[in-house]
């Protein structure tokens, strides 16, 4: 069995609401990130990930590590993912780039869509819940 590792980033808006995304010729909805490249940290992943997904820049100092986690890939079938993923603040409104085909947003609340993909749907977003007020700072 393959195991990739990847970075991704919890992104919230001013309401709270998770940032999703759905790359193109795919169905399940996930965070943005993506694999590390050789000789790349978690957080060099991440930036760069950002920059060719949603020409997103941010601060390595933004992002809040939430925990590293295993789960299935949602679109590579007999792939496991190690994930580490992170929180933060969007600074401004970002558009899909690269592969990406959808963005979509998830309210504190809200009914999950039935295609999170396995990493979001069984631990980040339980992971997030307690997040809110920390970010509020």
């Amino acid at each position: 069995m393959t195991t990739l590792n990847i970075a991704a980033a919890c992104l919230l808006d001013p309401q709270d609401r998770l940032l999703l995304v759905r790359k193109r010729g795919t169905q399940a909805l996930m965070l943005p990130g993506g694999k590390r490249e050789a000789g790349e940290s978690a957080v060099q992943a991440l930036l760069r990930e950002l920059w060719e997904e949603l020409q997103l820049r941010l601060d390595a100092a933004a992002l809040q590590p939430l925990g590293q986690f295993r789960a299935p890939a949602a679109n590579e079938a007999g792939t496991w993912i190690n994930a580490d993923i992170f929180v933060a603040r969007l600074p401004h409104p970002v558009e899909a780039a690269a592969e990406l085909e959808e963005l979509a947003w998830l309210a504190p609340g809200q009914v999950h869509p039935s295609n999170l993909a396995p990493l979001l749907r069984d631990h980040v977003l339980a992971a997030l819940k307690p997040l809110p007020s920390l970010l509020a700072q």
